[in-house]
Parts: structure tokens; C-alpha cells; sequence
């Protein structure tokens, strides 16, 4: 898998479907600005995915100029409910390197799917990319910008409504065109 054309089709899906829609009232800011790492692992196994991201967590402890980093992983927990059994993994890591509350990590897949919708449902495409990643958050800048925005927990309402004002096919294609002209 060329790590290069994975950084295309997820910059795409930030800038289109993230941005675009407006899911993330911050992610335009820092995209602007340069400051998203979008790092690919070619792991295929849960303990090499948290060796990849023991490793971001110490590059951003040493380069403050990346606020968030994308870790995209196309080769390991293709299955959503394996990968979501992963997040305690990586919630355990970021407690063992004594990290948490530095970090967070946020969730999105392929096939996410949040407790109590039905596979298809729109509003699980708030959370659906091309590719399993984890997106790893400084937990501070976080703060400062959710204490600048009104309403911020108004966010994933707003979020939910707008997935369900589209259709669902609709929503797949969006991320299905992604992936043109990757190659």
C-alpha cells in the first residue's frame, strides 16, 4: 500500500467530509496552519499499532509545532469491533506512559458504528473514514478551543442531524470519493 496515496484519500476525507460538513467546528484552523501530521503504519498487528503509537505520542511530546496527529493504519483492525476493543489498549498506554489527560485519543473507522444504531444508520458516518486511524489530541489545545466556542455540546447533536438530513448512500459516496484519483 503506497503510504503516500493513504495521506491523499484521508486528507481528502478531512477536508471534504470533516471540514466540509463542518462535523469539526476546529479541524479547518489547523489544517490551514499546517500543524495535522497525517502518519501512515504499515503494522498489521495490535502490539506493533501501539508500538506506532507510543512513537507519535513521543514525537509530539518533542515537536510542539504538530497539534494533532492522524495515525492511519489500513493494514491492522479492518474488523470494528476489534478495533474498538483496541481503544482500551491505547487508553491503557496513554495511563501507563502517564500521558493521560496530555492526550486523548479520538476513534474513527470504516465501518464505525456507534452502541444502539443499525449498521447503516447516517449518523455513524460522524465517525466513519477511509482508513482505521486514531487521532491523537493535545488534550490543553482541546480545552482552549472548546472554551472559545459557543455551544459546544451542541456539537454531536448538530453533527447527528446533519448525517440524517443526508441520506446514508449519500454518505458513502462522499467517502467513496475519497479515494478517486489516489492512486
Amino acid at each position: 500500500m503506497n503510504a503516500e496515496a493513504v495521506v491523499t484519500v484521508v486528507r481528502r476525507w478531512v477536508e471534504d467530509l470533516v471540514v466540509g460538513l463542518e462535523l469539526c467546528p476546529f479541524a479547518g484552523r489547523e489544517l490551514v496552519r499546517n500543524r495535522v501530521r497525517f502518519a501512515v503504519t504499515e503494522a498489521a498487528t495490535e502490539a506493533r499499532l501501539l508500538q506506532a503509537l507510543e512513537s507519535e505520542l513521543a514525537l509530539l511530546n518533542d515537536n510542539a509545532s504538530i497539534e494533532t496527529t492522524l495515525l492511519i493504519h489500513p493494514n491492522a483492525l479492518q474488523d470494528f469491533f476489534a478495533y474498538n476493543q483496541f481503544l482500551d489498549d491505547a487508553e491503557c498506554l496513554l495511563l501507563q506512559s502517564g500521558l493521560e489527560g496530555v492526550y486523548q485519543v479520538a476513534s474513527f473507522h470504516p465501518n464505525y458504528r456507534f452502541a444502539g444504531t443499525a449498521a447503516d444508520d447516517a449518523e455513524n458516518f460522524t465517525n466513519r473514514s477511509p482508513y482505521p486511524l486514531l487521532h491523537i489530541l493535545r488534550e490543553a489545545s482541546l480545552e482552549r478551543s472548546i472554551a472559545a466556542y459557543p455551544d459546544v455540546d451542541q456539537i454531536p447533536a448538530r453533527n447527528i442531524a446533519k448525517m440524517n438530513s443526508l441520506e446514508s448512500t449519500e454518505l458513502q459516496l462522499l467517502l467513496e470519493d475519497c479515494f478517486k484519483n489516489s492512486k
